[in-house]
């Protein structure tokens, strides 16, 4: 066994492969360790335990899942946008369901200060602004978001819908017509 050029970045990177290939729940430093044909012992000069490296994923995966969901905003509003921050969530759910699956880590304070999840909020409520939502119904419908993005990419991937028919994407077009449709007309308290 040998060094091979180990950094924490490029042990977060695997980690985040590791996660995509066996799921992020079965992410250890031993499995990385294996994944390096090195002693575990060398890893921990990297990433201090298992749920550092878990972190570490989370954190990657957040910041890449916030980049994708900028670069599809851009220029867009209204409906349009909610499709394209909807299709950014289940794409990349799909390309990388493991480092998806780290998206939902519960973080300490401090990480989850310094990660990208304040970005997404951001994203949403931009959407968001596009209807007209005021306080405190903007945080309902952010979370009103988040949530029918999760749950849906989560039985999607479980294996939930491709059992019947209409084809998933069938009702993941009209899922997202029934939020725009939410959204536009939000029911006063």
């Amino acid at each position: 066994m040998g060094r091979v050029g180990l950094t924490t970045e490029r042990l977060t990177r695997a980690g985040a492969e590791l996660a995509d290939e066996v799921g992020f729940e079965q992410v250890t430093v031993s499995a990385l360790a294996r994944r390096f044909d090195v002693k575990v012992a060398s890893l921990y000069s990297h990433v201090k335990s298992s749920q550092d490296l878990k972190t570490r994923i989370a954190l990657l995966a957040l910041e890449e899942l916030a980049d994708r969901g900028a670069d599809a905003l851009a220029g867009r509003a209204g409906k349009d946008a909610l499709v394209a921050l909807a299709d950014v969530y289940r794409d990349y759910a799909r390309q990388h369901p493991g480092r998806y699956a780290a998206t939902r880590l519960r973080l300490t304070p401090e990480a989850a200060a310094a990660s990208a999840g304040g970005r997404h909020a951001e994203m949403t409520r931009a959407i968001l602004r596009g209807y007209d939502l005021t306080e405190p119904d903007q945080t309902h419908a952010v979370r009103l978001l988040g949530s029918v993005f999760h749950g849906y990419v989560s039985l999607e991937l479980a294996g939930g819908f491709s059992h019947s028919a209409p084809d998933s994407q069938e009702s993941w077009s009209r899922v997202l017509d029934a939020l725009d449709a939410l959204l536009r007309n939000w029911p006063a308290p």
